[in-house]
């Protein structure tokens, strides 16, 4: 299979999924290493961009996928009726900081750091998809463990964590502010879902 008709299939396969797809399992159903899947789809990936295409296609992790351009995020969401929803509340974004540098974590560890009850973030958090379970911490009561999914990298614009900017220095007396704009400076890169938590809970 040429490059070209390669490229051609992993475009039709993502547009047909609309779901994020592991690079494995193109490889497995086109017959080809997952390295040429990658190599490919790194190619399409700069050719919408490089030529102003109406859609990209992100590498998230392990898993490939296609999804509208972010400079036409206002368009889309008038044609498909849709309210562009605000951005992630402060407490959302300070919990998801957490999470996302010093995953897994347990809901105990991140009320430890924020210093507030953080039951209704983490758990919004979870409903939203950006967090996930990770197994239980061997512990009295062994509480779950969270991590970030692969929906956080899609919404933050990066393809791993190790694009993360570095971690700030927690000790200093203004850690969890660096924290929280480590994070939120990544906010508007990847694509246009902008998530909001429900109004109200226990620190919102």
């Amino acid at each position: 299979m040429t490059d070209e008709k390669l490229k051609s299939a992993i475009e039709a396969i993502l547009f047909a999924s609309g779901e994020p797809l592991p690079a494995a399992r193109l490889s497995l159903a086109l017959g080809v290493a997952e390295e040429d899947i990658y190599s490919c789809a790194d190619a399409l990936a700069e050719e919408y961009e490089s030529n102003g295409r109406g859609i990209r296609l992100l590498r998230l992790g392990a898993n490939l996928q296609l999804c509208s351009s972010p400079e036409f995020a206002k368009e889309a969401a008038r044609a498909i009726e849709h309210r562009a929803p605000p951005r992630l509340s402060q407490s959302a974004l300070e919990a998801l900081a957490i999470i996302a540098y010093f995953q897994p974590v347990t809901r105990a560890y991140v009320e430890q750091v924020r210093g507030v009850d953080s039951s209704y973030t983490v758990s919004s958090l979870a409903d939203k998809g950006l967090i996930a379970p990770a197994g239980r911490l061997e512990a009295p009561g062994r509480p779950t463990l969270y991590r970030t999914t692969d929906a956080f990298l899609r919404v933050m614009g990066v393809s791993s964590l190790d694009e993360l900017p570095p971690l700030p220095d927690m000790s200093a007396t203004d850690g969890m502010d660096k924290l929280r704009e480590a994070i939120d400076e990544l906010k508007g890169r990847g694509e246009q879902l902008e998530l909001q938590m429900d109004a109200g809970g226990d620190d919102a």
